[in-house]
């Protein structure tokens, strides 16, 4: 799923294309997609775009007459934007916004069908998206650990809360708590006040840096590879690889449709977290320690 860097990106991109533009048409190709009825989405057309904004990991279009479109892409769904000439892609497209200079498309790989477009008026319509979450940038020291703390969980879950944080989802909770040398099942109350301070600036940095590089790998482009799997991350999709800071074999957790990656030797102090499935199966042969790999 796109989260907050991933996210900005596409807002930038989306902001300089229609920002000040009439939408002219809304097509569905999909009907599924739109999970909003009233106000009917025939009346977001001819409405200006006044500015694209990020709620969260949702991508709004605020409209003249205080109308918002909220784009979700959830896990497959992206955003590609076509010149006037070119024909949507077949079978993944699931709708397009219409302006003269060109169509935004948004398309989602797959068949779970996930990715979402609403249609709402007014701040009052807004509000359903307004999960809670902490924004990290906009957030002092105090301000996060006083977040981090109001409920005893794992890191892991508690960074990718959006109740708790906004915008950070699988992939950069793992790059954040790799930078920050902390497990990701260590329990937030029980952290020090140097491991927060520790955990509040990896979060920054990470966050910040990869805006930087994906608004630089983009050149000004339209994004179109957007993927929470990039080879220059240091944990997150490289399982088995070498830590970039130590060597040792990059570990993972699987469980549902996620996983959580890490460095046993960064971050645990070389234990081994047992994986949900994995553990159960090899029982006593479930490795302790990085050192049990060999």
């Amino acid at each position: 799923m796109p989260e907050q860097p991933d996210v900005v990106v596409y807002c930038e991109a989306v902001a300089e294309r229609v920002a000040g533009q009439v939408l002219t048409r809304v097509q569905l190709l999909n009907p599924f997609v739109l999970r909003t009825a009233v106000p009917p989405i025939d009346s977001a057309e001819g409405r200006r775009v006044m500015q694209v904004s990020r709620l969260g990991k949702r991508i709004v279009l605020d409209l003249e007459g205080d109308l918002h479109l909220v784009v979700h892409l959830m896990i497959a769904g992206r955003l590609r934007w076509l010149e006037a000439s070119e024909r949507p892609p077949a079978r993944i497209s699931l709708a397009v916004l219409h302006f003269a200079k060109g169509r935004l498309v948004l398309t989602e790989a797959g068949t779970k069908r996930r990715a979402s477009l609403h249609l709402v008026q007014g701040e009052d319509g807004l509000a359903q998206f307004r999960m809670g979450g902490l924004e990290i940038l906009e957030a002092d020291l105090a301000e996060f650990a006083a977040r981090l703390v109001e409920e005893n969980h794992t890191l892991k879950r508690a960074l990718t809360d959006p109740h708790l944080f906004s915008g950070v989802g699988n992939a950069y909770s793992d790059e954040i708590l790799h930078r920050a040398k902390l497990s990701p099942i260590a329990h937030t109350r029980k952290l020090t006040p140097e491991e927060i301070a520790q955990l509040y600036t990896a979060a920054r940095e990470v966050l910040i840096e990869w805006t930087a590089r994906l608004r630089e790998q983009s050149g000004g482009r339209f994004p179109e590879k957007v993927t929470a799997f990039r080879p220059e991350m240091a944990v997150h999709g490289r399982y088995g690889k070498p830590c970039p800071v130590c060597g040792a074999p990059i570990q993972r957790i699987v469980y549902a449709e996620n996983e959580c990656n890490y460095c046993a030797r960064c971050q645990t102090g070389g234990k081994m977290l047992a994986d949900r499935s994995l553990s159960r199966i090899l029982h006593k042969s479930w490795p302790k320690s990085i050192d049990e790999l060999g």
